[in-house]
């Protein structure tokens, strides 16, 4: 029996690697993104300095472990065999729930996850021993847990939402009136000040703070207490000289070291914070075994009030859990392929919106508004005035081929972003609060965008989408982990040994699986038959790229126009839903370049200004062909799907017919544009007439069918629809080619 438990160690050891690994991955964007947004350093130099955040960090979080190991319950309520199932059901969880999320790509938080799991295989363990003692009642559970700390730290986490969210907007508004838009030369006035209160912010709340979670705080206890205001004071006179000599000296914004210093600290506090997310409950679990290994005890007999007591710290546990973290940092690829949600969402400027607006996100955007016009007609105008005008911002004009160089934002709400969030989840850390990392950078960056006016009338409704979203996911997180783990728990007491080998091997398969899903989707090149924007600015060049974007559209349409007529032959719901899909694909991407139009026509020389007619009408063209397929595809699906009368021999047959005589125009088109043979367009559209009569023939033919022997009314409708949307998609077709052909002939 004693073997069991070893095993059980070995495989918490292993999942917590596997933890470490998933976490740093997928929240390694908390702490890079303001960097990384503003542009303010080079992408290396952020990473070296990541990595020494990191790296530290992994020394204060000895401190937090007592979270694991008493937090969520009382240890002592609990024998060495129920404690283990507690510790084991809530690692598989955390794997499970993990590779369930990154599988629907929805927003997690690993904080979240792991106190909610804890609560939910300790509630369900509680409930068990309640179960079998014969004089407690549901009333009892408390006993069991640890209700004020988990209440304590569940509100924290929900409150750090809001906090992070309303401290961060109010510190960015008043940044912003201070220093403007441009603050060139405003930073060099007051940039020594504003330099030193943000770097000793980060200096005393993450190094004095975070010092009380290490076992080094013995050694500067006395120097530290009672003393907070003398360092505070030290703090901001050395820092305020050292940002007035930076800046004397080097000629640079002092921006650039509170955004380095503060990427340090976030990376310092995410690793203090989270690193208990990930090796927490298999160290307790370690140090349970050996007190019970020690005890000479039954597993069902020995209680652990041993975990109730203070634990030294086991540095070089937390050293190699910092390097399997930096480590992960450098070489994981989805660490390095920085997440675009957060940017996405506060960046200054307009762009492709991630999220899509919803009923909720209408009503707030339109509260705040009518809130917003309230206040200016209550404030007075010259006040009004003078606040927008702090908020006016610069022009800043690049050729197309070069916005991609263009900051998100500027140094001043990357370095709010920073310091706000470094300093909200230090205080959480010296605590011993466990707050989510994720939730708090990003409702800062939220607040400190909104507080920007970078939610303006054109992306607020999106933008507000995005941040209800996640939040959503917040919920959906806390309330998955605590079933998932209360399950698992209640499956591992019932079985024993054979579930924990089940649930591990279920556990190691999903962990696998992920893995080479994600390589495989790493390793695929781009989508060569992928829609792409116009970066020319001449006619020409307009005409030229347009070619490559209609054959792609070409080569699509056939596919999907074959594929929807053998899913409808064949009653293929499965094949029919694949077409619907690249359909809305399509025109997605179709949509997106009609999105770009206003950039497009801006970035144009004053001699190509008539490219950008044709470009819209051409446009026009290819969305009324994925309209067409569109609306083909739907109309097979709910046939099919509806399991009406499949369509006749004859019927499928014609259509076969039609199918193939697309096919043969499919290919001709295509080749014209990929070749570039545009003299042969000509030949196209001769065969324009010809088409049109040969799907009319088609129609006349059913017309004769259903007098004389169709039986079935929506048999009737679905071909008839198919037929003449067919002659809509050859109008589109023909009317593109020929606007393509005018329009190269007068070049």
């Amino acid at each position: 029996m004693e073997n069991i438990y070893l095993l059980m160690i070995v495989a918490l050891a292993v999942l917590a690697v596997a933890d470490l690994v998933v976490g740093v991955s997928n929240d390694a964007v908390n702490f890079l993104n303001s960097a990384i947004g503003s542009k303010a350093i080079s992408f290396k130099s952020i990473m070296i300095i990541a990595s020494l955040g990191i790296f530290i960090g992994a020394v204060f979080s000895s401190g937090m472990m007592e979270v694991a190991r008493k937090g969520i319950f009382d240890p002592g309520q609990f024998y060495f065999e129920e404690i283990m199932i507690v510790f084991m059901a809530v690692m598989i969880t955390d794997i499970l729930l993990l590779d369930f999320f990154n599988t629907l790509g929805l927003p997690t938080s690993t904080t979240v996850s792991i106190v909610f799991e804890l609560l939910g295989a300790a509630v369900v363990m509680s409930l068990i021993k309640i179960g079998a003692n014969e004089t407690e009642t549901w009333a009892d559970l408390g006993k069991y847990i640890n209700t004020a700390k988990a209440t304590e730290i569940i509100l924290g986490i929900l409150l750090s939402v809001v906090i992070a969210f309303t401290v961060g907007a109010v510190v960015q508004w008043l940044s912003r009136l201070v220093f403007t838009f441009h603050y060139e030369k405003r930073i060099k006035n007051f940039g020594a000040l504003f330099g030193g209160v943000a770097l000793t912010a980060i200096g005393y709340f993450i190094f004095m703070k975070g010092l009380k979670g290490t076992p080094y705080y013995g050694d500067f206890k006395e120097v530290v207490e009672g003393n907070e205001l003398y360092f505070v004071g030290g703090s901001f006179i050395f820092w305020t000289l050292f940002s007035f000599l930076f800046m004397k000296l080097f000629k640079k914004s002092i921006l650039i070291i509170v955004i380095a210093v503060g990427t340090f600290g976030l990376a310092l506090a995410f690793s203090g914070n989270d690193l208990v997310n990930f090796i927490g409950v298999p160290m307790a679990a370690f140090h349970s075994y050996e007190a019970w290994l020690a005890s000479g005890e039954a597993a069902s007999t020995f209680s652990m009030d041993v975990l109730s007591e203070k634990v030294p710290a086991e540095p070089f546990l937390l050293f190699i859990a910092g390097g399997v973290m930096v480590l992960t940092l450098w070489f994981s690829k989805k660490a390095r392929s920085v997440a675009e949600t957060e940017i996405g969402l506060s960046r200054q400027g307009e762009g492709h919106e991630k999220f899509q607006p919803n009923m909720l996100s209408r009503v707030v955007v339109k509260g705040t508004s009518r809130v917003a016009q309230g206040l200016n007609y209550v404030l007075p105008k010259a006040t009004t005035k003078n606040i927008n005008s702090r908020f006016e911002k610069p022009v800043v004009e690049l050729p197309k081929h070069r916005t991609y160089e263009l900051p998100a934002f500027d140094m001043i709400r990357a370095s709010i972003n920073l310091v706000v969030a470094g300093v909200l989840i230090s205080i959480a850390t010296s605590m011993k609060l466990p707050l989510s990392t994720t939730y708090v950078t990003f409702m800062v960056a939220m607040g400190t965008s909104l507080a920007d006016r970078a939610w303006g009338r054109e992306s607020a409704v999106y933008r507000v989408a995005g941040v209800l979203n996640v939040i959503g996911g917040w919920f959906f997180t806390a309330f998955s982990a605590f079933v998932a783990a209360g399950t698992l728990a209640y499956l591992i007491y019932l079985g024993k040994g054979v579930a924990i080998a089940i649930l591990l091997m279920l556990a190691v398969l999903l962990l696998v699986r992920n893995y080479l899903s994600y390589k495989k989707k790493s390793n695929i090149i781009m989508d060569e038959t992928g829609l792409k924007k116009t970066e020319s600015n001449t006619v020409q060049g307009i005409i030229q790229e347009s070619a490559d974007n209609i054959a792609k559209v070409i080569h699509r349409s056939n596919k999907i126009y074959s594929d929807m007529l053998r899913g409808l032959a064949k009653q293929d719901t499965s094949k029919l839903k694949k077409s619907k899909k690249g359909v809305k694909k399509l025109n997605d991407e179709i949509d997106e370049l009609r999105d770009n139009i206003f950039y497009f026509i801006k970035d144009l020389d004053e001699k190509s200004v008539r490219g950008s007619n044709f470009y819209i009408i051409i446009l026009g063209y290819l969305q009324d062909v994925a309209q067409s397929l569109e609306f083909i595809s739907k109309a097979s699906y709910k046939h099919v799907n509806n399991n009406h009368k499949a369509l006749r021999f004859n019927q499928i047959k014609d259509l076969q017919e039609i199918d193939q005589s697309l096919e043969n125009l499919f290919v001709d088109i295509e080749s014209i544009f990929q070749n570039r043979e545009i003299e042969k367009i000509e030949m196209v559209l001769d065969k324009k007439q010809e088409l049109f009569e040969y799907v009319s023939e088609k129609i006349e033919k059913q017309i004769a069918r259903t007098r004389t022997e169709e039986s079935s009314p929506k048999n009737t409708a679905l071909y008839f629809s198919l037929l003449l949307e067919t002659k809509d998609l050859i109008t589109a077709l023909m009317n593109l080619m020929e606007e393509y052909y005018i329009s190269y002939k007068k070049v």
